[in-house]
């Protein structure tokens, strides 16, 4: 492929999807993926897409140089455990939108300012990574982004960095979040440890808590710290912002009231949705990762598959976890709710 003549083609294609950063060279990695690889994978990362897609790698400016104008662009921040992918997926309507679910190129960039990485060179690539992102699939279209919840401590400067762009807050409740990993066993609770050194790192976990204090806590109290910290972080953007541009919704809200909830996201995004056709079709029907029949039953029946050991703990957690919150100031049901 010679940069020089395929340059502008890729940087105008929303075929050519901006898959990765490398600050070493800062240079975008690109795959080409049609519509139909987007809905058939769980997540647009490499375990889920083809492994023989063509690619190409650009410097950076030269290729935001080349592009053209922007989609509307929104978001689906989240505390993970909470049917997100779902509600990404429900966004794949042709002519209308485009939901892309959790892009890597953004965990490139929150995996570089863990390194180090100042904050003008982050603000100005996570800006040129937003503007690859929001090129309409087709014209007219918007793009809403859901990010993985790394990204969470990143927020602030994407709605700073996208002044136009709105957002939902939507996360399980404490019980629910806790429940999934305790489901989970040990990689969960890995998974859960991970997240809390990264929110830790990025400032997220002011508690009142020594570093040395998480030695005591048992894994529980910590995906409840971690839980907390997302959920602070939710209401005070909420607030920020005001309800016109960033609404919060719980996990369980999602689940039983799905067309209201797509037609109260088409008035937040801009958006002329068929809410009644989404909520019946298959992203609300079917599971995000194993494509098996889904319902707000079976999500319920799910929820009871937690063991009387951590059944337990989870109460106890919950109760302390209220107890911190409490003392922060944080409430547990976030302001601005999507739906009342």
């Amino acid at each position: 492929m010679t940069i020089s003549s395929d340059l502008q083609r890729i940087a105008r294609d929303p075929l050519w999807f901006p898959h990765r950063y490398d600050p070493g060279h800062d240079a975008v990695h690109f795959l080409q993926l049609e519509r139909s690889v987007h809905r058939a994978a769980t997540f647009i990362t490499d375990e889920y897409l083809p492994a023989n897609a063509t690619r190409a790698i650009l410097r950076r400016s030269d290729v935001v140089a080349a592009s053209g104008g922007e989609a509307p662009l929104h978001f689906i921040f989240h505390s993970a455990y909470c049917c997100s992918t779902m509600l990404a997926r429900a966004f794949d309507c042709e002519q209308v939108a485009m939901g892309l679910k959790e892009p890597v190129i953004l965990n490139d960039i929150i995996g570089w300012k863990h390194r180090g990485a100042t904050a003008p060179d982050i603000d100005a690539v996570l800006a040129d990574a937003l503007h690859l992102l929001a090129r309409p699939f087709s014209a007219g279209e918007a793009v809403i982004v859901k990010p993985s919840n790394v990204i969470n401590a990143l927020a602030p400067r994407i709605l700073a960095l996208k002044p136009r762009a709105a957002a939902v807050m939507l996360y399980a409740p404490l019980k629910t979040y806790l429940g999934s990993i305790a489901r989970k066993g040990m990689w969960g609770r890995l998974w859960m440890r991970e997240l809390f050194v990264k929110q830790l790192g990025d400032g997220l976990l002011d508690f009142g808590f020594a570093t040395s204090d998480y030695l005591g806590q048992t894994d529980l109290q910590i995906a409840a710290l971690g839980w907390l910290a997302q959920h602070a972080l939710f209401v005070r953007l909420a607030i920020e912002h005001g309800p016109q541009r960033v609404r919060t919704l719980d996990s369980e809200t999602l689940v039983a009231r799905p067309a209201e909830v797509m037609r109260a996201l088409g008035e937040l995004f801009g958006l002329s949705l068929d809410a009644e056709a989404i909520a019946a079709g298959p992203a609300f029907t079917s599971h995000s990762k194993t494509r098996g029949a889904f319902s707000a039953a079976a999500r319920a029946d799910e929820r009871k598959m937690v063991g009387a050991l951590d059944a337990g703990e989870i109460d106890k957690v919950a109760v302390w976890a209220a107890a911190v919150a409490d003392a922060r100031g944080v409430p547990m049901i976030a302001p601005s709710p999507l739906l009342r």
